[in-house]
């Protein structure tokens, strides 16, 4: 039996009704903005540009933390982009999110497409 992942679904339909009101063509930070509100306004829980500290031989890398999109801790990581096409750069990216905050599911949603749909990559660990 299949196990429905609401959360992604919940995410992905927020993001959907943003590229729809907002079409592609967009700064990153722009989907970020609307995509916040929009989860927000859908009472979904999630820290957004959740950081996430480096660490190098046991020693923590001050000032270097990379910093996700969103963050729902222990159940999804989501990471926009809004480029011309999802490259393996932007996959590794999302794996190593995943790797560092112990999550199993993360979406990766670019913007800049004709039909979002399209433009979502679901990966899990």
């Amino acid at each position: 039996m299949e196990h429905r992942d609401t959360l992604s679904e919940a995410v992905i339909g927020a993001a959907i009704e943003v590229h729809r009101e907002m079409g592609p063509g967009l700064l990153e930070s722009v989907y970020q903005f609307c995509l916040t509100h929009e989860l927000r306004s859908r009472g979904l829980d999630f820290l957004p540009l959740e950081r996430v500290p480096i660490a190098y031989k046991g020693v923590q890398l001050v000032d270097h933390d990379l910093v996700m999109d969103y963050c729902f801790p222990g159940r999804l990581v989501v990471e926009l982009k809004a480029v011309e096409k999802l490259m393996p750069v932007h996959e590794a990216q999302l794996l190593t999110y995943l790797k560092l905050c112990k999550t199993r599911t993360g979406l990766l949603i670019n913007f800049n497409v004709a039909l979002l749909k399209n433009g979502i990559k679901r990966m899990v660990l």
